[in-house]
């Protein structure tokens, strides 16, 4: 079964930790000096906060599933949305282990499939939702798979129509 994904860039984290945990009616299942994480049941959804990528609010969306066939349904419809996609294997990310697919929606929305594999004591390296903007908003200056990809504008037939 699925699980929704939220991350949230907060600028304080102990301060951010007390009114979520107020507001789900639970203490965060992972906690680290600059992120937190609770994996609920009710919504389901894994919630994270974290004071590490850009300026406050949400930094993006994401679909956690349970296995490989899942991860491989959804990645189909990702590949069938015209859009540039990133694809990370056995990647380190929120103190995770994950093989994951980035998409950025028509407004620039960053989304996320992924499948944990374990825990990690590091954070990561980051950097796969800078890439996928730079992709999406380059895109037709990007190699030939990307710009593939990209959905033509039907009047001009042009890629990134103004």
């Amino acid at each position: 079964m699925k699980r929704l994904h939220v991350h949230v860039s907060v600028e304080d984290l102990a301060q951010s930790v007390r009114f979520y945990s107020t507001l789900f009616a639970a203490e965060p299942t992972v906690v680290k000096d600059d992120y937190a994480k609770w994996m609920l049941e009710d919504p389901r959804m894994n919630f994270a906060i974290s004071q590490r990528n850009g300026a406050p609010g949400v930094q993006h969306l994401g679909i956690q599933v349970e296995d490989q066939a899942e991860l491989a349904e959804v990645y189909d419809r990702l590949s069938r949305a015209e859009r540039p996609m990133i694809e990370e294997k056995d990647t380190t990310c929120c103190y995770a282990r994950a093989d994951k697919q980035w998409i950025a929606d028509p407004q620039g929305v960053a989304w996320e499939t992924f499948l944990t594999h374990g825990e990690a004591t590091v954070y990561g390296k980051g950097g796969a939702i800078g890439a996928l903007h730079a992709a999406t908003e380059a895109v037709c200056c990007a190699p030939p798979k990307l710009a593939a990809a990209e959905p033509k504008d039907a009047a001009t037939g042009a890629c990134c129509a103004a």
